[in-house]
């Protein structure tokens, strides 16, 4: 397999690269900056959605749809949003071989136009609150691209809520942040993520305060995989997004925003990847159980598809491999590159002696198994290595993770990892100059690992690191 993939520990990039293009996850499309998500790769982003669409819901927000081109004038209406989205902004001129007479943004994010539907919508306490939620494509036109990382276009889920106080409204920006994005990356994607409150530097341009999830990539680096945002009354003001309140007054809304987008499934090849390919979590796998025929023989085609069907009558997500006319090795190459879970191998040695072999891809074991009792070993094993690759990831990060008291050290550490100092030892000037060794604060939170209210609070931990 080293031939196949450059080793992750001789080169990082090269290596991600490498999955991406040996795994068929994606290509580079014709536009610099954009990318192409080819069927595996579309096939786990599916799943993805799904289970953040369904967690999503279980918060009671509803799916809607908004326009993709954004009058120029909407964005100009929330001064510090359009100027922290400026450098990014693909913008329209011409449409039918005309000069428009206002140009056109193509969406970067979705508040502006939102916050527009939103004041028509919101009349009244009893419209309040409203919770919405889209799934789109999005334009931020990136200077240095990387397939899912940072691309000029890409794929997202984004919320936009209403709220009659600021109170709700936290505690709607919270729970999403907590429930539907954390919950997420731990319990499928077994990415143990860093919860915190982004700096006044850091957060979302024109919110109050930006919420995170940080996960920790195998070369020690972090990548932000969800944020979640009050926006105040910033963007109630700039679109008159007012209600008449129980004691017939008229006051804003508070709002909120926060969005996921197809960076997990980068976040998600440098978490678990190895030098074989990817290993793709079984409760996220889009094919948990991959049956593959591994020779032609008297009944092996038959007592394959039995397998496929008796693994998928036990709820099983399964696929079989029959293709006898492919080398065994190439096939077997190609599964483990896309990380299937389970393996279930069948040839005629194999069936003649009443087994089929069990691999599994997190720790690579091959275990003859009984006909009879490859679902109750299958089902086993899904189950312990979506457990087994969540306490790696931890174990990496712990490794990885130190406890400094200084700004310089914290610097250092960051070289090949994070580090945790107090935030006291920080604070924005630090922060400045860390920002100028290539170190960013990616988070803060308080000594018990809550997520703080403000930056202000007392005795605040910052987590520091490189970052994609």
């Amino acid at each position: 397999m080293a031939r196949v993939l450059t080793p992750r520990a001789e080169d990082f990039p090269r290596w991600y690269q490498d999955l991406i293009a040996k795994a068929k996850l994606a290509d580079n499309g014709p536009v610099r900056g954009t990318m192409v998500i080819r069927p595996a790769g579309y096939a786990i982003w599916e799943r993805m959605q799904a289970e953040m669409d369904a967690r999503i819901k279980d918060a009671g927000a509803e799916n809607a749809y908004f326009p993709l081109f954004i009058p120029e004038s909407y964005l100009k209406r929330e001064a510090e949003h359009v100027e922290g989205f400026s450098p990014e902004l693909a913008v329209v001129t011409h449409g039918g071989g005309k000069q428009l007479a206002e140009p056109i943004v193509v969406r970067p994010t979705s508040e502006t136009v939102i916050g527009e539907f939103m004041a028509k919508w919101v009349d009244s306490y009893r419209d309040l609150p409203l919770l919405l939620n889209q799934w789109a494509n999005v334009v931020r036109w990136e200077l240095r691209p990387r397939i899912f990382l940072r691309t000029s276009e890409f794929l997202w889920q984004e919320g936009h809520t209403a709220h009659a106080t600021r109170d709700d409204a936290r505690a709607y920006a919270r729970r999403i942040l907590h429930e539907a994005y954390e919950d997420l990356m731990v319990n499928v994607l077994a990415i143990p993520v860093q919860v915190g409150l982004k700096t006044a530097r850091e957060r979302f341009a024109g919110a109050t305060a930006t919420y995170t999830c940080e996960g920790m990539m195998g070369d020690g680096k972090a990548l932000q995989l969800g944020t979640s945002h009050e926006l105040g009354q910033n963007f109630a003001r700039a679109f008159d997004i007012t209600y008449s309140s129980a004691e017939g007054g008229r006051e804003h809304a508070w709002t909120t925003s926060w969005g996921t987008s197809t960076r997990m499934l980068g976040g998600l090849i440098m978490c678990h990847g190895d030098d074989n390919g990817l290993r793709v979590p079984p409760r996220l796998a889009p094919v948990q159980a991959y049956v593959m025929v591994v020779k032609d023989g008297p009944g092996v085609v038959e007592a394959a598809a039995k397998l496929r069907d008796g693994l998928r009558e036990a709820g099983v997500r399964v696929a079989l491999d029959d293709r006898v006319d492919t080398p065994f090795g190439r096939r077997a190459v190609d599964a483990e590159l896309r990380g299937h879970p389970v393996r279930v191998e069948v040839g005629p040695r194999d069936l003649a002696a009443g087994n089929a072999v069990v691999v599994r891809r997190t720790d690579g074991s091959k275990t003859p198994t009984p006909v009879d009792e490859v679902v109750g070993a299958v089902r086993a094993a899904l189950a312990a290595d979506q457990q087994a690759l969540l306490d790696e990831a931890r174990a990496h990060r712990a490794a990885r993770t130190v406890e400094v008291g200084t700004l310089a050290e914290a610097i250092e550490a960051a070289a090949t990892g994070w580090a945790r100092v107090p935030w006291s030892a920080v604070g924005v000037a630090g922060e400045t100059e860390a920002n100028g060794q290539g170190v960013t604060v990616r988070c803060l939170v308080r000594a018990d690992g809550s997520v703080p209210d403000s930056e202000d609070e007392p005795d605040l931990v910052a987590v520091l690191a490189r970052a994609y």
